[in-house]
């Protein structure tokens, strides 16, 4: 797994690519928890557009960061997942409490 960071304002975007999985969703969680607490971010784009494979792992990794966000007064969001992705959120019900888009762009015009 792959992280790399932007900042659009006052919005962090997380663009992961590779394999989210037990591997790998302990080192996600370290890195964006650290750069949310020394950016003082609230809003987050995760962009999943480089994102091959997630298992229960990355979700739980996900709700955690969605936890993490929501108790600052903050938001989360996901963007551009595939379709194997995109089927694995829905399945675990994650669109519930978690808006998706389409793209990192029409994400950080509704964040």
């Amino acid at each position: 797994m792959y992280l790399n960071f932007d900042k659009n304002e006052n919005i962090l975007i997380v663009n992961l690519s590779g394999e989210f999985d037990h591997n790998s969703a302990g080192e996600v969680r370290v890195k964006i928890d650290d750069r949310i607490d020394r950016d003082n971010i609230e809003k987050v784009i995760l962009n999943f557009s480089g994102v091959n494979f997630m298992d229960s792992s990355g979700i739980g990794a996900v709700l955690g960061r969605y936890k993490k966000i929501s108790n600052k007064g903050g938001q989360i969001c996901i963007a551009a997942p595939n379709k194997n992705v995109n089927r694995i959120f829905e399945l675990a019900g994650l669109y519930k409490v978690i808006k998706n888009y389409n793209t990192v762009d029409e994400a950080v015009r509704c964040i």
